[in-house]
């Protein structure tokens, strides 16, 4: 299938590994021009080479902290500035620190709201005057299958990443027929270094080791295995690419038939 984005220009956040740099390669290998962005200028660049030698799309890099108060400033002026303007826009946050809902203090909500939430729809705004002048854009944003199955130990991720359904929703109403869709992906089991961190903590939080964890999380899962980035990133271009252009306002489940919710 030729999805259509051959030359289209994307910005890809928190891609210097993981699920954005999935999504990146992907976007890529069907010709797209990616822009990743992260706090590891030496994997971005690492990721660029590894990207480039493919020989489809191109990719460049730039250093970037969504903590920072002038992020989402420095980002809108660096697709200006390496691509002209952006056709795709991928939102990808790391995850906030694990705990319950008692551990949500203050602090940690408005420190993570920022970067994960505010951020986010502010970098949106900033983007799309210009994917409804040009009539198409992609926005596609990451989130975590904990907004329709929530995740124990996980409250804060549970409840920040939930306010950006209501907003992806409102946001795929709004501009719909400028040719731009507006979709969420939710990962569940896949295999990056997010969740070997998050197994090591629930192990040591359960008094159990890692390997018991690991097993008995591939057990819940009908697929029986954990997803891998590529097949993560798959999905995430398809769902910025021309061929996709009747699917907005959704939440699509990358989770091997782990979320039991219908």
């Amino acid at each position: 299938m030729d999805f259509g984005i051959t030359g289209k220009r994307a910005l890809v956040l928190a891609s210097s590994r993981g699920l954005g740099l999935g999504i990146a390669t992907a976007l890529a290998q069907e010709g797209a021009n990616v822009l990743l962005c992260g706090r590891s200028g030496e994997k971005l660049a690492e990721n660029c080479a590894r990207i480039n030698a493919l020989g489809k799309g191109k990719a460049d890099w730039i250093w970037s902290d969504l903590t920072e108060d002038d992020a989402v400033t420095a980002l809108v002026k660096a697709v200006e500035e390496k691509f002209g303007g952006v056709d795709i826009l991928v939102n990808n946050t790391g995850g906030p620190t694990p705990g319950t809902t008692e551990d949500m203090t203050p602090e940690k909500l408005d420190s993570f709201f920022q970067t994960m939430v505010l951020r986010v729809i502010t970098l949106t705004n900033a983007l799309l005057p210009s994917m409804k002048a040009q009539g198409w854009g992609r926005i596609l944003t990451v989130a975590s299958s904990g907004v329709i199955e929530p995740i124990p130990n996980l409250a804060l991720s549970n409840t920040l990443r939930g306010a950006l359904v209501g907003w992806n929703k409102t946001l795929a109403t709004e501009v719909a027929a400028y040719g731009i869709t507006a979709n969420m992906i939710l990962p569940g089991r896949i295999h990056t270094d997010r969740i070997d961190e998050l197994d090591g903590a629930n192990a040591k939080r359960q008094g159990k080791s890692l390997e018991e964890v690991r097993t008995a999380s591939i057990a819940s899962i009908p697929a029986k295995r954990l997803g891998t980035v590529e097949e993560f990133g798959a999905v995430g271009a398809f769902l910025c690419s021309g061929s996709a252009a009747y699917v907005t306002g959704s939440t699509i489940r990358v989770d091997g038939g782990a979320a039991k919710s219908i």
